[in-house]
C-alpha cells in the first residue's frame, strides 16, 4: 500500500472522541502496587485521586495493562465505599493506529486528498472504504481504485479505539465528587525469576552467594515508584477461567508486607512472598534486576559421582564403557549455621571460580527449585576432565529361574577409577541393583543409599588409579 498521511490523527482528537466521557491518566496515580507471581502472573493495585460526577456517568482509567484479565478487574473507593458502584465495564485494548483507524472506518466514508505534482494544487474526493486488508480498496464516486496515494481524513476516532489500554466503566455515584479509588486486576506479561551467582574459593569448600530478582515487563503499561512484591511458589490457576470477584476480594485482603531495610520474605499460605525494600519503576518492555540476597563463606561440599545403570545386571555384556565421564557436583545447606537460612525461589545458579591470575572464571550452572529454609541445594556442574572410569563385567552366570518370577543371576564387575589430578579424591560410586540384590563379595565395604542402590566411596590417589571389584546376586 502506498504511503497514506493521516491527517486529524492525534491524541487530542483520540481523547475528544469520547464525549462525554470521564478520564483518569497516571497524573492521577497515588500508588501502584504490584505482586508478581512465577506463573506468568501479576496483582495490580493502582489508586488514583479521580472526579467522578453524582449519578450515572462513564469513567475511562487509561493505562491499564494491556494484558490484563478484564474479569478479574475489581474498582473500589477507598474513603466511600459504599457511596460508589460498578455497572458495566468494557476493556479497550485495540490500540489506535493507522492501519486499526483505517479498518475501523470500512463501510465508512473518507475523505481522500490528492497533489497535483505539476501544478501542486490540492482535489477533495469523498470515499467509501471497502477494505483494508493487505492494502486499501476505495469506491470513490462509479469507479473503485487501490493503490491510492494521498491523503486520508478521518472524521473522527472511533470511541473503542484507543491510544493507550482502557477500562472504561459505568459508575453510579452517590457520595462526594472527588474519590480515592483503587482498581486491581490480574495481568499476564509480568515475571519473575531468581538468579544466582555463586564464587567458590580456592580450596572449593567455601563459597560467595549474591541472589538476584530478574523481572520482565511486556504488560504494555508501566509501573512507575510501584511498592513490589514476589510470591515464590506453585500457584495452581483455572485454564481458561479466571477467578471471579469474590477469589478476588479475598486476594486484596492481604495485607501488604511492613517496609524494611533490606528485601525481606515472610509466609503467605503455603508461598513464600517477598517485599522490596524500596519503590521501583517498571518500566514498559523493560528488564531489570534487584538483589535479592547475599552471604559469604557459606561451607559448600564438592562431590565427584560415577552413576551405573540396572540393565546389566541381567545379561552378560562384557565391556560396558571406557573413559567414562565423571559427573561434578556441589552442595551446600540452606541453614543459618551455614550463613543462609532463607527460602530460595526458583531459579538458575551460576558458579565461578578465580584463575591463577584473580580473574573470575565461569564454571558451570544448574537450575534450583523452591528451597525451602534447611534443605540442602545440590548442582550438577558438568563432568570431570582428569578423572575417567573404565567399567567392565568380568562374569556373568545365571543360577536358577524358569518362570516368571524366580530368576537369579550372579554377575562380577571391575570399576578402574583414574585420576590425573596432581591431589587425591574420592569418587562416589552408585550402582542402582534391581530386584531383590545383594553383594556377595567386594574390594571396599559398600553402603545402602536407598532399597535399590549401593554405594561406594572411592579413594583415588593423586595422579593415581583405584581399582573397585564386587559380585552381586539379584532375583526376579
Amino acid at each position: 500500500m502506498h504511503q497514506l498521511l493521516v491527517a486529524l490523527l492525534t491524541l487530542t482528537l483520540s481523547v475528544c472522541a469520547q464525549s462525554g466521557e470521564q478520564r483518569s491518566t497516571l497524573s492521577d496515580q497515588n500508588e501502584v502496587a504490584v505482586t508478581i507471581y512465577n506463573e506468568n502472573l501479576a496483582l495490580v493495585k493502582d489508586q488514583r485521586k479521580v472526579n467522578i460526577q453524582s449519578g450515572l456517568s462513564s469513567l475511562a482509567f487509561r493505562d491499564v495493562s494491556a494484558k490484563m484479565r478484564p474479569e478479574t478487574a475489581l474498582l473500589r473507593s477507598l474513603n466511600a465505599s459504599e457511596s460508589l458502584s460498578v455497572l458495566e465495564q468494557n476493556f479497550d485494548f485495540d490500540l489506535l493506529t493507522p492501519q486499526k483507524l483505517l479498518e475501523k472506518y470500512v463501510g465508512h466514508s473518507v475523505k481522500i486528498i490528492r497533489s497535483n505534482s505539476v501544478t501542486g494544487q490540492e482535489t477533495t474526493e469523498t470515499a467509501q472504504v471497502l477494505s483494508a486488508n493487505n492494502g486499501v480498496v476505495l469506491k470513490i464516486g462509479d469507479r473503485i481504485e487501490t493503490g491510492i496515494s494521498g491523503r486520508l481524513i478521518y472524521g473522527d476516532v472511533p470511541s473503542n479505539l484507543r491510544d493507550r489500554p482502557t477500562l472504561v466503566m459505568l459508575l453510579e455515584n452517590t457520595g462526594a465528587q472527588q474519590q480515592d479509588v483503587e482498581l486491581s486486576y490480574l495481568t499476564g506479561g509480568l515475571a519473575w525469576q531468581a538468579d544466582y551467582v555463586l564464587e567458590l574459593n580456592a580450596k572449593d569448600d567455601h563459597l560467595n552467594i549474591s541472589g538476584w530478582v530478574t523481572l520482565t515487563n511486556t504488560s504494555g503499561a508501566s509501573y512507575k515508584n510501584a511498592r513490589l512484591q514476589l510470591v515464590a511458589g506453585d500457584i495452581n490457576q483455572v485454564r481458561p477461567q479466571m477467578k471471579g470477584r469474590a477469589q478476588m476480594d479475598a486476594m486484596l485482603a492481604t495485607p501488604l508486607a511492613s517496609v524494611r531495610k533490606e528485601m525481606t520474605q515472610e509466609n503467605l499460605f503455603e508461598y513464600h512472598l517477598y517485599s522490596l525494600n524500596r519503590p521501583t519503576t517498571l518500566s514498559e518492555n523493560q528488564t531489570k534486576q534487584v538483589a535479592l540476597l547475599s552471604a559469604s563463606g557459606v561451607p559448600v561440599r564438592k562431590e565427584f559421582l560415577l552413576r551405573g545403570s540396572d540393565y546389566y545386571y541381567q545379561s552378560s555384556y562384557g565391556n560396558i564403557g571406557q573413559k567414562i565421564k565423571i559427573g561434578v557436583y556441589l552442595e551446600f545447606d540452606n541453614k543459618e549455621s551455614a550463613k543462609l537460612g532463607m527460602p530460595l525461589p526458583k531459579g538458575v545458579v551460576r558458579v565461578y571460580k578465580k584463575d591463577g591470575a584473580g580473574n573470575g572464571q565461569f564454571i558451570g550452572e544448574d537450575t534450583v527449585d523452591h528451597t525451602p529454609k534447611n534443605e540442602t541445594v545440590r548442582l550438577k556442574l558438568g563432568d570431570a576432565f582428569d578423572v575417567t572410569a573404565d567399567k567392565k563385567q568380568t562374569d556373568f552366570k545365571k543360577i536358577g529361574g524358569s518362570g516368571a518370577y524366580n530368576y537369579r543371576f550372579e554377575s562380577a564387575y571391575e570399576v578402574v577409577i583414574k585420576n590425573a589430578k596432581p591431589e587425591a579424591v574420592t569418587v562416589t560410586v552408585q550402582e542402582p541393583m534391581p530386584g531383590d540384590w545383594q553383594v556377595l563379595s567386594e574390594s571396599q565395604p559398600h553402603t545402602k543409599g536407598a532399597s535399590n542402590t549401593a554405594v561406594w566411596k572411592v579413594r583415588v590417589p593423586a595422579e593415581g588409579i583405584s581399582k573397585l571389584e564386587y559380585r552381586s546376586l539379584v532375583r526376579y
